[in-house]
């Protein structure tokens, strides 16, 4: 029987590649995910509210276009996550849901908000590689497609003075971290 300390490794390593990828290792990220089964990517939410959205990425060459479509749009600061011991293990269905922050930057109108979002990580054996290693085989991501669309259409500054007064909203931000405003 697989157990949460054998589900929690996969998931740990495609964390690490989140959150320091390599730049001489492009396929660390993509190394994380099976090859069989095909593997899946899909951020939860309207299609019409940004490219990466409400869309299946599959197989590898799927997840990795999900991939460079993120970094391309996106920037991504200060992504951490909650411990380990906070994250949901369901050894039954070979899933890991956990938590995590980043500020994200919508590249192309430097806005940039504080977020929380979610994944669910099913995992399962790779057939194609040889001792058939667990590894990522769909990433599912809940986050806040709102605040996206309002940054790529450059609108987050219409919430500043509303009832959050604009906490963890960022109007013109460089990828550096900084608040240039």
């Amino acid at each position: 029987m697989t157990t949460r300390s054998d589900l929690l490794k996969p998931v740990q390593a495609l964390i690490e590649a989140l959150t320091n990828p390599n730049p001489t290792n492009p396929n660390q990220l993509l190394s994380t995910f099976t090859t069989l089964p095909k593997p899946l990517a899909y951020e939860h939410g309207l299609p019409q509210l940004a490219p990466f959205l409400g869309r299946p990425f599959n197989g590898q060459d799927g997840v990795a276009t999900y991939f460079e479509l993120i970094s391309s749009l996106l920037g991504i600061k200060n992504m951490a996550f909650e411990p380990e011991e906070s994250w949901v293990v369901d050894t039954s269905c070979m899933a890991v849901s956990l938590r995590g922050t980043a500020t994200f930057v919508w590249k192309e109108t430097r806005q940039a908000w504080d977020e929380t979002f979610m994944y669910r990580i099913k995992l399962a054996v790779d057939g194609s590689r040889e001792g058939g290693r667990l590894a990522v085989c769909e990433y599912h991501v809940w986050a806040d497609t709102g605040a996206a669309y309002l940054a790529r259409c450059e609108r987050l500054g219409d919430l500043v003075g509303s009832a959050s007064d604009g906490e963890g909203i960022h109007l013109d931000y460089d990828m550096n971290g900084e608040d240039i405003e």
